[in-house]
């Protein structure tokens, strides 16, 4: 069992930055595929990033090309989305997920998620 800890949310203006953390709990991080996804009210869950499990591949949505950068620490059991430029429309609940493989973890194949946190961009 894995649990995933999310932390970093909070409220920022527009053209603001956060940085979000998932902790996992399990020493076998490096193991995973990791993924960042969001739902916004009344939306579908969007998938946002992953990464490989040793860093050194990453897969982002278009529309958030650019501006969203995934990473990981297996060192420290974390991993980061740092978003630059928020807009008003990034408002969502993000969720940090794990799994096995960095090709179907973006459809949503997942062994584990964590609970979200609140990212609100708002003047």
């Amino acid at each position: 069992q894995v649990q995933l800890v999310e932390s970093g949310g909070g409220l920022v203006q527009p053209g603001g930055s956060l940085k979000l953390s998932c902790a996992a709990s399990a020493r076998t991080f490096s193991t995973y595929t990791m993924a960042w996804f969001r739902q916004a009210p009344g939306k579908a869950r969007e998938f946002v990033a992953s990464i490989s499990r040793n860093g050194f591949t990453t897969i982002y949505a278009d529309s958030l090309k650019g501006r969203f950068t995934i990473s990981r620490d297996n060192a420290k059991n974390t991993v980061y989305l740092q978003m630059n430029s928020l807009k008003p429309e990034d408002t969502a609940v993000y969720s940090c997920a794990a799994g096995t493989s960095l090709s179907t973890i973006q459809i949503g194949v997942i062994d584990y998620w964590g609970q979200g946190t609140q990212v609100t961009v708002s003047s």
